[in-house]
């Protein structure tokens, strides 16, 4: 059994406190051709094999729908996720429903921290996230997500003073995460696992 490989997209991305991603447009366009036509029609017509193949007629990506579905539970788990840091709880969200096991533990203790430290989250967690690697044939199929995380929108708050908490000098504003998601029994994805990694920059 091999798992498929997912080459992940190439990005051009804006460097540490920008807010915008930065795209690397290229364009094509033909030359115009002033020579005059000929007089008369040629002898014979060209042969049907001459036409060049059509680019187009590639096939679409098989595994399309599942990293579709995949990438919805991921983000269904942040946007639960961010409702419990902006109260420091988990009470009223819906993240049980999309994370599990170590992720899900993870977000307890760091909500049970922000809960004793009296700190909660304003602002956005920027995403960038993408399937990287599916193994469907395994025992419970398997998928890892990468993500570009964006710190420049998050904003830490104490409670207390009503006063932001800067960032540790160290933070990186952008790095990368990574993410394990399972198809369980009920057919149903699930995150099991979550490692943001400060040392891998985006």
């Amino acid at each position: 059994m091999t798992a498929r490989q997912v080459r992940p997209r190439t990005r051009a991305l804006a460097l540490c406190g920008a807010v915008g991603l930065s795209l690397a447009l290229t364009g094509c366009g033909g030359s115009s051709d002033d020579t005059k036509p000929p007089a008369a029609p040629p002898a014979a017509p060209p042969a049907a094999s001459s036409a060049a193949p059509d680019p187009s007629a590639s096939p679409a990506d098989p595994d399309a729908v599942v990293k579709a579905a995949v990438l919805e539970v991921y983000t269904s788990m942040w946007v639960e996720q961010m409702k419990a840091y902006r109260v420091a709880s988990p009470d009223g969200t819906k993240l049980a429903d999309f994370a599990t096991l170590d992720a899900l533990s993870a977000f307890e203790r760091d909500l049970a921290h922000m809960k004793r430290n009296g700190t909660v989250i304003r602002g956005e967690l920027g995403h960038e996230s993408e399937v990287t690697e599916l193994d469907l044939e395994a025992k419970v199929p398997t998928a890892t997500v990468e993500d570009c995380i964006d710190l420049s929108k998050w904003q830490t708050l104490d409670t207390k003073t009503n006063k932001p908490i800067p960032l540790p000098t160290a933070q990186p504003l952008r790095y990368v995460a990574t993410a394990t998601v399972e198809r369980w029994d009920n057919n149903r994805w699930m995150v099991t696992e979550y490692k943001p990694d400060g040392s891998r920059s985006c």
